[in-house]
């Protein structure tokens, strides 16, 4: 009687070892789920991104306004018979040192 129990003894510390610290064990599965949820999540920020994407590129081969204000914005662009006007803040403009 006293090898039985000896050997369920055994058996039940192995396999208490095996969820603990083993392959598939409880630390494992929960930083296996931790990375998935991570991942969704990254996903899921990826897919916005492309959608945005795809709708500006879409946007730009369907309309000129799109061009045509990022022509504006990012290269200072205007149109032939527009003047361009640049409007400098007070603090930017250099004042005279000396005063009288």
């Amino acid at each position: 009687m006293k090898v039985v129990i000896l050997i369920l003894l055994t058996l039940l510390i192995l396999l208490q070892y095996r969820l603990w610290f083993g392959r598939g064990s409880i630390p494992e599965v929960r930083r296996f789920e931790e990375t998935k949820q991570n991942q969704i999540a990254e996903n899921q920020r990826l897919r916005e991104r492309n959608q945005s994407l795809a709708a500006e590129v879409l946007d730009l081969k369907q309309g000129l306004e799109a061009i045509e204000e990022r022509a504006r914005s990012e290269m200072g662009m205007i149109k032939n018979d527009e003047t361009f006007y640049q409007l400098v803040e007070e603090s930017e403009v250099t004042r005279d040192p000396v005063k009288k």
